[in-house]
């Protein structure tokens, strides 16, 4: 059952995984389902400060990830579990009973790998952005990301690393329905209030585009 946190407007909730494994998230906003995935150290608080601007106009969903936080861990790590993981958050941030195009995910370092390898693996989302997913030139899984059929957006900091860059453009080509956006001044440690708006703008656009079709 979830526990609600009037102060912080927060509801906070477990999902059972396929597993069995309980994974802990926080809601917060009203509005279209947004799924935020963490990088390092992988749990809901690290998204909160994102995720609070973002409520202003999404339902926002935040995890903790598998064996992290208030989530339960089963044994040695697997990505498969990680993205089953995924799949009952997305369900759950639905309130349809199963994963849905209606919802968007974004996810920042490993948490942007993770959210790729689950909708190529056929999770369905309508939409998808990333921030600086810690692929290089060289690792950029082009034949994985050929599944991705979701409209996805690329972002990364304009003072990050040229590697890092490199990388992000190399992503975005990779993908069958990807745009790529630089944010000035921003690194790897992204500016939550900066990143918010590009977010926003991105979802928006592309729903009204679904909208009107």
């Amino acid at each position: 059952m979830d526990e609600v946190e009037t102060a912080l407007s927060r509801v906070r909730g477990r999902v059972a995984s396929r597993d069995g494994t309980p994974i802990a998230y926080e809601r917060y906003g009203d509005g279209p389902p947004l799924v935020l995935v963490s990088g390092a150290p992988g749990t809901a608080a690290t998204e909160r400060p994102l995720g609070l601007l973002l409520a202003r106009r999404f339902s926002v969903v935040a995890y903790d990830r598998r064996g992290l936080g208030g989530s339960g861990d089963t044994g040695p790590y697997a990505v498969e579990r990680e993205i089953e993981d995924l799949a009952a958050v997305v369900a759950e941030a639905g309130a349809g009973g199963a994963p849905h195009e209606g919802v968007a995910l974004h996810g920042t370092g490993t948490g942007g790998v993770l959210a790729l390898a689950a909708v190529a693996a056929g999770l369905p989302v309508g939409h998808l952005s990333v921030y600086e997913p810690p692929y290089s030139v060289e690792t950029v899984p082009e034949g994985l990301l050929a599944g991705v059929h979701a409209r996805v957006l690329v972002v990364d900091g304009g003072a990050s690393p040229a590697g890092t860059r490199r990388a992000a453009r190399a992503l975005t080509a990779a993908l069958p329905r990807a745009r790529h956006r630089t944010l000035t001044g921003q690194t790897h440690e992204v500016a939550p209030h900066v990143l918010a708006p590009v977010l926003e703008e991105f979802l928006s656009e592309d729903r009204e585009t679904v909208e009107a079709a």
